[in-house]
């Protein structure tokens, strides 16, 4: 309980390791080379020990430009919510001074996954926004580390592209599902088992 008064309050930041991986300042042209950033947030949040094996990357379409990154905080920021891919739209729409990525004046929005995302995170992105999505693993990479997805189905996914959203998977999957083997060896948490 909290004495009269004050109340609890969120504050969600990046680890200190982020600028050591992220150029901010270098376009992402190719979808292998946003891709490899989403994987490489996901590898250092497992190696740093600052949360599970997932990572993402909000650019801007047309030019590659890197807007957000995120990686899974779950564990480090005590709360359930906090996905790679839920961070990642939190930096972005706060960077962007927008609860969407799809406000008048902004250019077309995507998302680089390192995972397949879950049900909370996939419903995320189409509110978010994004125009885009981008999968590294799949689902099955994450199932098979006994991390609980959620119910997403085929018709989850058809939603998502009925209104407007571009899905694609497997991009550089063995180099995503490498890093979730890597949390496995290290005996990393299964939070949600």
């Amino acid at each position: 309980m909290y004495p009269s008064g004050q109340h609890p309050s969120i504050h969600i930041e990046y680890p200190r390791w982020v600028d050591d991986v992220v150029d901010w300042n270098r376009p992402y042209r190719s979808d292998e080379d946003k891709m490899r950033l989403a994987i490489d947030v996901a590898r250092a949040n497992v190696e740093h020990e600052t949360g599970g094996p997932f990572g993402a990357a909000i650019y801007t379409q047309d030019t590659g430009r890197l807007v957000a990154v995120g990686m899974n905080s779950v564990v480090r920021l005590s709360n359930c919510t906090l996905h790679g891919e839920m961070v990642a739209f939190m930096m972005a729409q706060q960077r962007l001074g927008s609860f969407t990525l799809r406000a008048p004046g902004l250019p077309p929005h995507e998302l680089f996954t390192s995972c397949e995302p879950c049900a909370m995170c996939l419903g995320a992105t189409l509110w978010s926004g994004v125009r885009r999505i981008v999968c590294g693993a799949a689902r099955d990479d994450a199932t098979r580390l006994n991390f609980e997805e959620g119910p997403v189905f085929a018709q989850s996914y058809k939603y998502i592209e009925d209104r407007g959203v571009t899905v694609v998977r497997n991009v550089l999957r063995d180099d995503a599902r490498a890093v979730l083997e890597a949390y496995r060896a290290r005996g990393g948490k299964v939070y949600n088992a």
